[in-house]
């Protein structure tokens, strides 16, 4: 279960995209999308949020991770949410994430075709992860006790299927953890970047979400500005000039 504490004081959530049938925002790292029984003390939730702030009922068309922040969808009818289930349960939705890791991949652009064990049945599923190292950089400091300077990449990430965890643990698997994942991170890099730079959060970000509209089968794309803490990465990282580019 991740450990750090968030708030979210009387915020409006900032919404992406909004019609008669769906609205999507932006949700931020640490916010829970509804109510979890692994998370049974919390009170603040995306669903209610957004429900809250537009005075309508919502229902959640999929998920992301608590530390996760970006993308995520929401249906505004009973009609339509079948519909949204049924892209993501077909893989037609192109999913688009970014994640700052340790390290730099030799291999520049790939697949990850690495089974991934079910945390509900203990099965081993299939799972695919592409990726495509957009930029590098190496910092002049030790964060772990062995080298004079660090490594880090910047990475595009499109999930092929949808497991749970699945772009964290496809990372873990290569050695590229995700800087500030508590659970299938680096511990040593996490700390560095929280003792050096104050950062904390998880560098995973649903940057773009593209489908096509239930109703009037138009191909929608939205993608989600990124969180500041992602931006003072990339700043620290002298990625700076890149932050209008991408």
């Amino acid at each position: 279960m991740e450990t750090l504490a968030y708030f979210f004081p009387n915020m409006d959530l900032e919404i992406l995209f909004e019609d008669e049938d769906l609205i999507a925002i932006n949700k931020p790292s640490g916010l829970l999308v509804h109510r979890t029984s692994i998370a049974a003390g919390e009170t603040v939730f995306a669903l209610q949020m957004l429900r809250n702030q537009i005075g309508q009922h919502v229902s959640p068309v999929h998920r992301l991770d608590r530390p996760t922040s970006g993308v995520l969808l929401f249906a505004k009818n009973e009609e339509v949410l079948p519909l949204m289930k049924q892209q993501f349960a077909d893989r037609s939705i192109q999913k688009t994430y970014f994640a700052i890791v340790r390290g730099i991949p030799s291999i520049k652009s790939d697949i990850i075709d690495y089974p991934l064990k079910s945390e509900r049945s203990g099965r081993m599923q299939e799972a695919q992860t592409s990726y495509q190292v957009l930029l590098e950089a190496e910092i002049p400091y030790n964060s772990t006790g062995r080298y004079a300077t660090s490594r880090y990449s910047l990475l595009e990430l499109k999930p092929e299927t949808g497991r749970t965890h699945q772009i964290r643990r496809h990372l873990a698997h290569l050695r590229h953890y995700i800087l500030g994942d508590k659970k299938h991170g680096d511990n040593k890099q996490n700390q560095f970047f929280e003792k050096q730079f104050g950062i904390e959060n998880l560098l995973l970000h649903a940057r773009k979400l593209e489908f096509v509209h239930p109703r009037s089968k138009k191909p929608i794309s939205l993608t989600a500005p990124l969180p500041s803490h992602f931006q003072k990465t990339m700043i620290e990282l002298s990625w700076s000039e890149h932050l209008l580019m991408l």
